[in-house]
């Protein structure tokens, strides 16, 4: 007998719980949005501009060290943050620098003058104009709101044959990850460079992948019951993917758990984000894509829509 995660004749009232979810799910894109205008993203060094500098020591020191020997430099505003191995390792950043041709030698010979018998090796050096940095952020916008439109266009041509509601419902599921996902960084105050904005990007494409899935049972099952409404062929679609659903997102969210804990501080920022984005794709292709098709349709439109599919 083969061992069954789920029990095939499940029957969870999801559609009928929707109004508290679709509630649940404003409130969270409102604070979302709250914080993006109010507090903001932790810019990366890709978006900001300016320069980030890595540095090991040989020794232990802190971060008040580390800016009075570069206090010589005039570097203006310089953020001392550990990274890595606790008092061995930091990042440095500050406003870039024109008048130095070797930044990150004159740094680490800052450091190694003001801090004799302390070896500082400079790891990698990062700049970017602020114009260039400015750019970088316009492109990233334009990039998340075309992946969004173009996906929510193809899942209505895709589902056409039962409602070309289906694509905002895709569309509205979208917007509703990418704000819980960016209210989710600017709390963690994790740095949103191009990696996290890459993982953004695969966190809207997971998510689509997940509601087509849905939506293609749907369609299915309107076929095979032509008497029952909408809401009960979608309610019916989503038990039977469910599943699938909860085992593909197990599994990925489990290697995420591992990358966010063993993955170190380069890879904590993207494994974060598609951590929060895989959950709560998930979360949107049940409650909120769903519901916003039977919200589209109305009651009566939606039998229709059915019959027709049939």
């Amino acid at each position: 007998m083969s061992l069954q995660f789920i029990p095939p004749d499940v029957n969870l009232d999801f559609v009928g719980k929707r109004y508290f979810f679709v509630a649940l799910s404003t409130a969270i894109n409102l604070a979302a949005i709250f914080l993006l205008i109010f507090v903001g993203l932790n810019y990366g060094v890709d978006f900001a501009g300016g320069s980030i500098v890595q540095v090991r020591f040989h020794q232990a020191t802190d971060g008040n060290r580390i800016r009075g020997a570069l206090a010589p430099l005039n570097l203006g505003d310089v953020t001392v943050q550990e990274f890595g191995k606790a008092g061995y390792e930091y990042l440095i950043r500050f406003d870039k620098v024109h008048n130095f041709s070797n930044l990150g030698g004159t740094l680490q010979q800052a450091l190694n003058r003001s801090l004799p018998g302390n070896d500082a090796q400079v790891v990698r050096v990062e700049s970017v104009g602020a114009k260039v940095g400015k750019d970088l952020r316009l492109d990233a916008v334009e990039a998340l709101v075309v992946a969004t439109i173009f996906m929510g266009a193809y899942i209505a041509f895709r589902f056409r044959s039962v409602s070309w509601s289906f694509g905002a419902g895709a569309v509205i599921a979208l917007i509703h990850d990418v704000l819980v996902v960016s209210g989710a960084l600017v709390i963690s105050h994790l740095q949103f460079d191009l990696t996290t904005l890459a993982a953004l990007l695969t966190v809207i494409g997971y998510s689509v992948h997940d509601t087509i899935i849905v939506s293609d049972r749907i369609r299915e099952d309107a076929a095979k019951r032509r008497r029952e409404d909408l809401a009960t062929v979608m309610n019916r679609a989503i038990n039977e993917t469910l599943a699938r659903t909860l085992l593909t997102s197990g599994t990925a969210i489990a290697v995420l758990i591992a990358l966010l804990a063993l993955g170190g501080p380069i890879l904590r920022p993207p494994a974060f984000t598609l951590l929060v984005g895989f959950i709560t794709g998930t979360y949107s292709s049940i409650y909120i894509a769903g519901p916003v098709v039977l919200f589209w349709e109305g009651a009566g439109k939606g039998r229709k829509t059915l019959s027709r599919a049939a």
